[in-house]
């Protein structure tokens, strides 16, 4: 039999017992369910919004350059983005940090497209299918076609499902495109650079991008834009974890003249929506755990009412020779009991709600996207952690002060009114 010491028994031996006021066991049950609900929603709504947060990154930047290379732009051409020459050769002289996975030339644009009803401002991106990666997320949320449909020289898209369907358009049909690129000045004024193209595929990434960008084959888009023959927009880069984004751009400008390229990543374009969904998750966790602050501190009350209901005992452990230490240590073990159980209960109840949330929404019968979607759910072990042991911590806090000043108390004083 495994012998416990002391002050951890005395802890057990208290906090279990049943010869405590309806009072004293009440509150103490309710910090315990305060704390077990409290970290329970710390992780379940974490984990939902780390499978936000991940979606956003898969589909997103999934499908758009994560960092790209262009020339810089000249004071001469002020007015004009220049196009890469030689992308090939370009390629070869950088040296890739490691995180980069995989580098393509591309083409990009503004432009306007216009179907069988309306006009949209959309992206153009011309691609080389024959060069992208091979586990491509554009390929993977294709619903009809195929990349290798892209052909030069046979001027067909692919789009966006939303956008085929605010335009009204199918497969085969045709959409005429004009580009912000490639205009001519001419007697009779400014002629755009357009040309229709045939919808030759509809990819779904399930984000705001499917109706903002058309995607087509880099030499008819560079056509479009009047380049100059085997001229690309710049390269574009694959990497690892696209949050790495920041670090890589940095590196690339150490190793050439900064006056020679412009080296952007991801955030100038939606670095706001990914900082604002991060805000959006800090503020829930905040909220969330100020629920968990206050039943941690609701211990001082459970400690404060299990020493008034006990003096008798403790005065009676003192005088049979239990150091001010020892009771310190069992009065804090005691107060720490209902935080530490509330938390573990809270985690296994939190990772079992979390694992089954979209089985219990389907129950409920709660749809919270469009069917055929279930609510991403990504759980961090770290963050998990890093809440229990907040929970922990704050009952540790809150009971420090009361069982201190508990084992101070003179046995003689106690037993004089008992």
């Amino acid at each position: 039999m495994i012998k416990l010491p002391i002050s951890v028994f005395l802890a057990l031996r208290y906090s279990r017992s049943r010869a405590r006021s309806s009072f004293t066991r009440f509150i103490s049950h309710f910090v315990m369910a305060g704390i077990m609900l409290g970290v329970t929603a710390l992780i379940i709504v974490t984990s939902v919004m780390n499978g936000f947060e991940n979606e956003l990154k898969t589909r997103i930047l999934g499908v758009v350059p994560q960092v790209t290379i262009t020339p810089a732009t000249t004071v001469a051409s002020s007015r004009i983005q220049p196009a890469m020459a030689d992308w090939q050769q370009q390629k070869n002289a950088w040296q890739w940090p490691s995180s980069v996975q995989h580098v393509s030339p591309y083409v990009q644009s503004e432009g306007l497209v216009q179907g069988n009803t309306i006009m949209r401002a959309v992206m153009l991106q011309g691609i080389f299918p024959e060069h992208e990666p091979a586990q491509s997320v554009l390929a993977q949320s294709l619903s009809a076609g195929r990349l290798e449909h892209l052909r030069a020289g046979e001027y067909r898209v692919i789009i966006g499902r939303p956008l085929a369907r605010q335009m009204d358009v199918h497969i085969g049909e045709r959409v005429r495109i004009t580009a912000a690129k490639g205009q001519q000045h001419t007697p009779f004024g400014v002629m755009p650079a357009q040309r229709q193209f045939t919808v030759a595929g509809i990819f779904e990434v399930g984000a705001d991008i499917d109706s903002q960008l058309i995607v087509m084959h880099g030499a008819d888009a560079a056509r479009l834009f009047r380049y100059p023959e085997g001229h690309v927009t710049g390269l574009r880069l694959w990497l690892d974890d696209a949050f790495a984004a920041d670090g890589v751009t940095a590196t690339l400008k150490s190793q050439n003249s900064v006056s020679d390229w412009q080296i952007d990543s991801w955030q100038q374009r939606f670095g706001q929506l990914f900082a604002a969904v991060r805000m959006e998750k800090g503020m829930m966790m905040i909220m969330l755990g100020l629920i968990v602050a206050v039943a941690a501190f609701n211990a001082v009350s459970a400690l404060v009412m299990l020493i008034q209901d006990k003096r008798g005992d403790i005065a009676v452990l003192q005088t049979l020779g239990l150091d001010r230490k020892r009771l310190y240590q069992t009065l804090l073990l005691q107060g720490m009991y209902g935080g530490v159980l509330g938390s573990i209960l809270g985690l296994a109840l939190g990772l079992v709600v979390t694992l089954s949330l979209n089985g219990i929404l389907s129950v409920l019968g709660i749809s919270v996207f469009s069917q055929g979607m279930h609510l991403p759910v990504l759980i961090n072990p770290l963050q998990i952690m890093q809440i229990v042991a907040a929970a922990m911590l704050l009952t540790l806090l809150a009971t420090l002060y009361p069982a201190w000043r508990a084992a101070r108390l003179q046995p003689a004083e106690i037993l004089r009114y008992e």
